[in-house]
Parts: structure tokens; sequence; C-alpha cells
């Protein structure tokens, strides 16, 4: 290996892997021995509660090359990627699932963008197996409805799975949110960036650490992240409805005044009323999502905290 050849991490948060371990490592292995420019594999424990950790320590201990970082908890999926690029030494990282859903011979193609001058090569998912359709609606409608209310260049159809360039790890570094939003934030900063489709393969094992609730959470996290238009949606509808309340008001004191008639109806006067009630609750629970990302950032809390690090060095 020339020794002025660029190096390349990959990045691989863990959380209950128990059973993906033996596969990850043996085709990791597998990707290695053909990429010599792989020389650091950066495992973010994210306070599993099976046997990942011992199986890291028990698969790699005569390998080289296998950085394991471990939480003192559980801090979400987007905190374990931010730590894992926290570490990165080398000139470049991939940022890739555990699962093996997103190939690795498309991180081979990734780093020949990047030996090519790109900056961020990112993955576009084409086809996805093992996915229901309802799963596949909702992420397709996520992505086109977050670039229309943000009004930011998101590529459609993407996850974390992407190459970064040092110089773009350092540029999200130097952004300090409590929350981040991986995918938004690596666009949001710019720099020269292409996409590779790629099919995205169904889990090898084990089960997914992204259900629904899991999904919501960091859709909304996403939206309040990089959008305030939900919070001027609001106010238009508001002042809408104020208007149309007012015009309502008129009519009923006109018709008791010159057309001498009750107002019938008591049903469509409570549905009204129940309606304006539901829009009311439903904007103070966005003006809520925006307050509680306030307080959290405001907080000034550490992302993530260390139980310890590990790094093998392939004694045998």
């Amino acid at each position: 290996m020339a020794q002025s050849e660029k190096q390349v991490s990959l990045v691989i948060p863990l959380y209950n892997e128990e059973e993906m371990m033996p596969i990850l490592i043996e085709k990791l292995e597998e990707f290695r021995s053909k990429n010599s420019v792989i020389s650091e594999v950066i495992f973010i424990n994210d306070g599993s509660r099976d046997k990942t950790e011992a199986l890291v320590y028990e698969l790699t201990s005569t390998l080289t090359g296998y950085h394991l970082i471990n939480f003192s908890r559980n801090f979400g999926h987007q905190i374990a990627v931010t730590a894992g690029l926290d570490f990165v030494t080398t000139d470049a990282a991939i940022i890739m699932d555990a699962d093996l859903q997103d190939p690795l011979d498309t991180a081979g193609k990734m780093i020949e963008k990047w030996q090519n001058g790109y900056d961020v090569v990112y993955g576009v998912r084409k086809e996805r197996d093992g996915e229901s359709v309802f799963k596949k609606a909702t992420a397709s409608l996520f992505y086109r409805f977050f670039k229309w209310i943000t009004d930011l260049d998101i590529p459609l159809d993407t996850g974390d799975f992407r190459l970064l360039d040092k110089k773009v790890i350092k540029a999200y570094q130097s952004v300090s949110e409590q929350q981040p939003f991986v995918r938004g934030l690596i666009t949001w900063l710019g720099y020269d960036q292409i996409g590779i489709e790629y099919h995205r393969e169904s889990r090898k094992a084990g089960e997914t650490k992204y259900p629904l609730k899991k999904m919501i959470r960091l859709a909304l996290n996403a939206i309040t992240s990089f959008s305030d238009k939900p919070l001027r949606i609001a106010t238009q509808v508001g002042t809408i409805l104020s208007i149309l309340a007012f015009i309502g008001i008129l009519w009923v004191f006109y018709v008791r005044l010159f057309m001498d008639t009750a107002v019938p109806g008591w049903a469509s006067s409570l549905l009204i009323t129940l309606f304006l009630g539901g829009v009311q609750i439903l904007f103070l629970g966005i003006i809520g999502a925006y307050l509680a990302r306030i307080y959290g950032e405001v907080r000034h809390r550490p992302r993530y905290l260390l139980k310890n690090s590990w790094k093998s060095d392939g004694t045998k």
C-alpha cells in the first residue's frame, strides 16, 4: 500500500445487533481485503442490551483496525452517527448501518467517486427489498414533503448511507445541534455532492431498529430542525379562520336584527366549535414541538456520554 494513499473509515452504529455481528464482521473483512483504503472500522455501541459488545471483542480482537465506542446508554441513531464522525482520523468516512441493507459494493463505488474529486457521495435507493408497501410509501411521501416544507434540496430516497470527505466531517462537527438530522445537515453544508443509485437489500438477520414510532419522531425532528413553515402556516390558517368567524358574527347579527328569524342548527354550531377547537389544539401542538426543540438546544447537555472505548490490535 502506497504511503500517499488516502485512507477511509467505516462508521457503523450498533444497537442490539447480536444476530448480525458474525455476518457483519465476515463481510467487512472480505470487503477490506479487496479495498486497502479501508484502514479503520468504527463501531458505536448505542446502549445495546444484548451480546453485541461482547461479540465485537470476540470477533475482532485478532483483527486490526477496529474501534469500539460504548455509550453509557442509548442516545439514538443520529447521535451515534455523530459520535462516530467525531472519532474519525482518516481522510474520509462512510456512514452505514450494521444490517448490510446498504451493500458494501456500493461503498466501494462511493470511494471511487470520492477519489475522482467529490466531497460527498450519497446512496439513492432505487429499489428496496424486505420493506412493506406502507413503509415505502410513507418514506417516499416524507422526503417529498420535507423538500417542500423546508426548501432544502435534499436528495430524494436517500438515507444516512454516504461518504464524507474530511473537510465535510470538520464542517459537520462545527454544527452544535443537540438533535442533529444527519442527512439534512450534510445537504445543508453544501460542497460537491453526487448520488449513486443502488438496490437496497433486505436485512440479513435481526429486526429493524426503526419502527413507526421512531420514524415519526425522526420526521418531526427533521422538520422542526430545518423549517419554520408550519408556524407560518398556523398563523395564516388562524388569520383566515378569524376573518371567517368575524364574518359569521356579522351575519348572525344581520339575521337577528333585520330578518327577525332565529338561527337554527345547534348541531352545526357544535360541529363548528369542535372543529375550531381541534384546529387550535393542533396548532398548539405544532408550537409545542418547536418549544421542545428550543428547550433541548438551550440546555447544552452533552450529546452523548461514553462508557469506554476499545481498539483491536490484531494480537493472536
